[in-house]
């Protein structure tokens, strides 16, 4: 009997010792769901020296969030870093800021206009702190290429030792089309050669864009929102396509051949399909306008962009920023796949 009852014992403080252990488990699993914040459109995050930095379109002026982690981002603090002066060039409308640290230096770029779209074009801050919550904000003014026509949503990116911007422009002075161009740097606020164009919207799935509006054009096709993304060598840059007050807006890809000049379209092929697209049983309209980000152990890739919960909810304030983890194909394409369902409990990104 007192062996029955040792062994009794012995199982049952192991089941005990493994109950206890699985509650740890659980209670170290740190998660959090979609979407981040309730409204923010254009969302841009960037992962440095142990922080997450977090931006999106206001409108009026320039913020950054600070946080260790997602799950801690939407308790972080909004800071405004600069303000624009009234009855400027760029006083208003100020889109899609993207925060970048480019040699040593943090640099924001955004679109921003004095009222009038037609005007929109790009332009940038700097700052010299190792914090970007600290330190000042110096205006740098417009960024642009020698035509100056209009601009928006511009983006960095270094490859092969040497820097380009890429944004969504006009070709001429009308609105009607959305190209996506490329052009070479001389420093993070100066272009030093001619734009190229290296996507126009040419798929059905990049043309949906019928304004309804009498005081505007009665259509409007969208490559918009570019973002370079690279892996073992390969670069290729991912862009939105179609109206974003549609709910067709869609993520689509081009892709370097590896070889070529990149101000050369010869060196660039699109995807005719698209990469990412709505799912409305997840609550997921109109997904686009994406940055990309790494884990805090460099393991992981992450997405971060926006959608619509709704049908029919265009591109205002319902807009929000969803955060998912992506693979590779075996190509070395992205790979990512459909946007999560809104609410659904996620890992936060592996930690160190």
């Amino acid at each position: 009997m007192s062996g029955m009852r040792s062994r009794e014992i012995f199982f049952l403080s192991a089941l005990l010792l493994s109950l206890i252990s699985c509650g740890q488990d659980k209670q170290t699993v740190r998660t959090f769901t979609n979407p981040v914040f309730q409204s923010g459109a254009d969302p841009w995050i960037i992962f440095r020296d142990g922080f997450y930095y977090y931006t999106s379109t206001s409108g009026s002026n320039l913020f950054i969030r600070k946080a260790k982690n997602l799950d801690e981002l939407a308790l972080s603090e909004r800071k405004v870093i600069w303000t624009p002066p009234e009855g400027t060039s760029y006083s208003k409308q100020i889109w899609a800021p993207e925060l970048h640290f480019l040699n040593g230096k943090w640099y924001m770029y955004f679109a921003a206009d004095e009222g009038n779209n037609t005007n929109h074009r790009m332009y940038a801050i700097e700052n010299a702190s190792s914090d970007p919550l600290l330190g000042t904000w110096e205006f740098k003014g417009k960024v642009s290429d020698p035509s100056d026509k209009w601009a928006i949503d511009g983006s960095v990116f270094e490859f092969r030792s040497k820097l380009y911007f890429i944004w969504s422009g006009w070709e001429g002075d009308v609105n009607g089309q959305q190209n996506i161009y490329i052009a070479r740097m001389k420093d993070p606020c100066t272009i030093e050669s001619e734009r190229t164009l290296i996507s126009k919207p040419e798929h059905s799935w990049e043309t949906v864009g019928d304004l309804n509006n009498p005081d505007d054009v009665p259509h409007v096709n969208v490559n918009e929102g570019p973002v370079a993304l690279q892996k073992d060598g390969k670069l290729f840059i991912i862009y939105s396509a179609s109206g974003c007050w549609t709910d067709n807006y869609c993520l689509g890809i081009l892709i370097y051949n590896g070889n070529g000049d990149l101000l050369d379209p010869l060196s660039w092929k699109k995807n005719p399909l698209p990469v990412f697209s709505q799912k409305p049983d997840a609550g997921a309209f109109a997904p686009g306008h994406n940055s990309f980000f790494k884990s805090p152990d460099g393991r992981e890739d992450w997405i971060l962009y926006h959608a619509n919960p709704n049908a029919g909810q265009g591109c205002g304030r319902f807009r929000s920023p969803r955060a998912q983890k992506f693979t590779w194909n075996s190509d070395g394409t992205p790979n990512f796949g459909e946007p999560v369902r809104t609410g659904t409990n996620i890992p936060v990104p592996a930690e160190k």
